[in-house]
């Protein structure tokens, strides 16, 4: 049996598609490029942006035609697009009559049931999912021995959200935010450890709230701290953090584990005081920035990530040009740029018109990506004639190099005859440019 996954959004689907697929592996299914050659096609939906969304019906009309001809294909939709069992997932059932599987953000009992010898068994489809959410708990750690080779992965910590900000549907998609068990994310971060991966990347929409529904629990810096000695794990990240919740505990923790790598995404969305009102983020402008200071005191060296948002209702040209100062002022290390997209449900969709032309929308988006790509030009250029530890995480064969990232998160690409996959090798940089950096073996 043959499955074909399709995987799009943010690192939280990459991590439940990972899991799907070494669940699969074990349960005899082989992956296939092409999804015309597959028993199984899985598709995993992001819908915080309109284009995703549109990505995903598209494909989803191509399945209907292969289906019609091919009657014995199996079609699962996951992820956001699906949202929560008592959400949409109850719609789409009679929208979709020729998906056989639906199943929620993280939730993929709906099909790991069928797939388990005694799905036979099972007297209900209620009974199938309790079984299927059963081996999805207990395999979870299992499953992450199946990596495929891969030396990264992404772990989430914590699963849905609940601050609600106006712009965004997922904790309308994902529910509300929940924190695994540091036992059950330890003995995965092991368990891939053990698979071979060197590096793991801590996943929450607010991955600083870890723990706070845990009683008596460790929080983010505890755990941060426990899975960088797990024996094999190299580096540490960790993703996406807010403004109010970043503390110095976690500054701390990052400073004093030399694993922890010392990058922070912290996303401001707007440089405005009222644009940020409107997105009930929670913060001002000059909170963010004292919060930038705090970050530089603690970890001087630290690279600095960041999101932002151009055209949100109401944004004036005046409030535009001050969230272009917040950026050429902070001078981050890495930024994720989008345009405004109303998405259903959210308060801003209810109570905000989308009143920023598309044209204007994409203007902006230009300006501001014109300018992180000055500030990252100019920034790279402190790494020319330094030499950076670059952990390989795979091989560009069109160029006949390998590929890999420095603590710092800046992607390297250098040549070197031999088998170096998993491994930290120091490479002296000889080019550098907006996006990526070039270099030789320095040893």
């Amino acid at each position: 049996m043959k499955y074909h996954l399709w995987t799009i959004g943010c690192q939280m689907n990459e991590a439940d598609s990972r899991h799907l697929a070494a669940r699969l592996r074990q349960a005899g299914y082989t992956a296939c490029d092409d999804a015309r050659d597959a028993d199984l096609v899985i598709l995993n939906t992001c819908v915080v942006r309109q284009q995703a969304e549109d990505r995903a019906w598209a494909r989803l009309r191509e399945l209907e035609a292969w289906k019609k001809r091919r009657p014995g294909l199996r079609i699962a939709l996951m992820g956001c697009l699906v949202g929560t069992r008592s959400g949409p997932a109850a719609r789409l059932r009679g929208q979709l009559a020729f998906v056989d599987y639906f199943l929620p953000p993280s939730d993929l009992s709906p099909l790991i049931g069928t797939l388990l010898p005694d799905e036979a068994e099972a007297r209900s489809a209620d009974e199938r999912d309790r079984i299927g959410r059963d081996a999805v708990r207990d395999d979870r750690t299992a499953s992450a021995a199946a990596t495929g080779g891969a030396v990264t992965a992404n772990v989430p910590v914590v699963l849905g959200c609940s601050h609600a900000c106006t712009y965004c549907i997922i904790p309308y998609r994902r529910g509300g935010e929940h924190s695994r068990p540091a036992a059950e994310v330890l003995a995965e971060v092991r368990a891939l450890a053990g698979a071979g991966v060197r590096e793991v990347m801590l996943l929450g929409q607010i991955v600083d709230r870890y723990g706070l529904d845990l009683p008596g629990g460790p929080d983010l810096a505890d755990l941060l701290r426990s899975v960088a000695r797990v024996d094999g794990i190299l580096r540490v990240r960790f993703l996406t953090s807010h403004p109010n919740h970043l503390t110095d505990r976690i500054l701390d923790a990052v400073a004093a584990e030399p694993r922890i790598c010392p990058q922070i995404e912290v996303p401001a969305q707007a440089g405005n005081d009222g644009v940020l009102a409107r997105m009930k983020r929670g913060y001002t402008v000059d909170g963010y920035r004292r919060l930038i200071d705090r970050i530089r005191s603690r970890l001087p060296e630290a690279a600095i990530h960041s999101d932002f948002i151009v055209g949100f209702p109401g944004e004036t040209e005046a409030q535009f040009l001050d969230t272009l100062r917040l950026m050429e002022e902070v001078r981050f290390d890495k930024t994720h740029l989008a345009r405004y997209s109303e998405r259903p449900e959210t308060f801003a969709a209810r109570r905000y018109p989308d009143d920023v032309p598309p044209e204007e929308k994409e203007r902006r988006l230009q300006v501001l990506e014109n300018a992180q790509r000055a500030i990252l030009t100019d920034t790279n250029r402190r790494f020319l004639g330094t030499t950076a530890e670059v952990l390989v995480e795979d091989r560009d064969t069109k160029r006949d190099r390998w590929r890999g990232r420095t603590p710092l998160n800046r992607l390297v690409f250098f040549p070197d005859p031999r088998p170096l996959l998993g491994r930290v090798v120091p490479v002296r940089i000889t080019w550098t440019g907006p996006f990526s950096l070039l270099g030789e073996p320095a040893g």
